[in-house]
C-alpha cells in the first residue's frame, strides 16, 4: 500500500470516529449523570431485596444492570414530574414544594438561580434577540452568547445585558459578561442552532454569521 493512501485512509477513518466519540462522550455524560441520580435507590431496593430473596439480590446486583434500572428509575421519574407539571393538582405540589425550598437561605440561592435562568432559555426575551455573538476573550474574536437579562448601567442610564457564554463541548460550564446592549451582535439563531454549533466545535453552523453595527468609533 502507498503511503500516501495510508495516510489519506488513517485520515478518513479519523474524521469518520472523532464525531461518533464526541457523540458518545455527550449521551456517556449524560445517561452517567441520569443514572447517578436513580443509582442510591436502586442500590437501596437491592439490600432490602437481599433479606427477603438473597438469590434474586445477588442476580441483580450487577453494576451494568444497576445501571441501566437506575437510569430508567431517573427517566420514569423525569417523565413523571414533567406530567405533575401540566396538571393542576401536580403545579399546587410543585408550586408548595418551591416555596419550602425559597426558606431555606442558600438552597434558595442555587435552586432559585438555577431554575430562573433555565426558565429564561426557554423563552425568548421581548425586543431583543436571545442569541447573540459578542466580543470575547478581546476585540475581533467573537463567541456565541445567550442573553438572561437587560439591565441599566447607573450613572451613565446606558443600557447593559448579561450574556451567558457557554463552552465547548460541554455547555454546561461557561461564563457570564455584561455587554452593553449596543456591542451585541444580534443573530437569527433558535437555541437549538447556537447548542448544535457550540458541541460540535463549529462544524454544525450556518454558512453566514450576521455583521456587527459599525459604531462611530469604527469609521475612525
Amino acid at each position: 500500500m502507498q503511503p500516501l493512501r495510508l495516510k489519506r485512509y488513517l485520515l478518513t477513518g479519523l474524521l469518520t470516529f472523532i464525531p461518533l466519540w464526541v457523540t458518545w462522550l455527550v449521551f456517556k455524560f449524560v445517561l452517567g449523570l441520569l443514572a447517578g441520580i436513580g443509582a442510591p435507590v436502586v442500590a437501596g431496593f437491592v439490600k432490602a431485596l437481599a433479606l427477603v430473596a438473597p438469590r434474586a439480590a445477588d442476580a441483580l446486583n450487577q453494576d451494568w444492570l444497576i445501571f441501566i434500572l437506575a437510569l430508567l428509575l431517573t427517566l420514569a421519574a423525569l417523565y413523571t414530574l414533567g406530567w405533575l407539571a401540566h396538571r393542576v393538582i401536580g403545579r399546587r405540589v410543585l408550586d408548595a414544594f418551591d416555596g419550602l425550598l425559597h426558606r431555606i437561605p442558600l438552597v434558595q440561592t442555587i435552586y432559585g438561580g438555577t431554575k430562573k435562568l433555565m426558565t429564561v432559555l426557554q423563552n425568548k426575551p421581548g425586543g431583543m434577540q436571545r442569541v447573540v455573538l459578542i466580543d470575547f476573550p478581546r476585540r475581533g474574536m467573537k463567541v456565541v452568547g445567550f442573553v438572561t437579562r437587560t439591565m441599566v448601567e447607573e450613572g451613565t442610564g446606558r443600557e447593559m445585558a448579561a450574556v451567558y457564554i457557554p463552552t465547548t463541548p460541554n455547555p454546561t460550564g461557561g461564563y457570564l459578561e455584561l455587554v452593553p446592549v449596543d456591542e451585541l451582535t444580534p443573530t437569527d439563531w433558535t437555541m437549538d442552532q447556537a447548542m448544535a454549533f457550540i458541541i460540535s466545535g463549529g462544524a454544525v453552523a450556518p454558512d453566514t454569521l450576521p455583521a456587527p453595527a459599525r459604531h462611530p468609533d469604527h469609521l475612525l
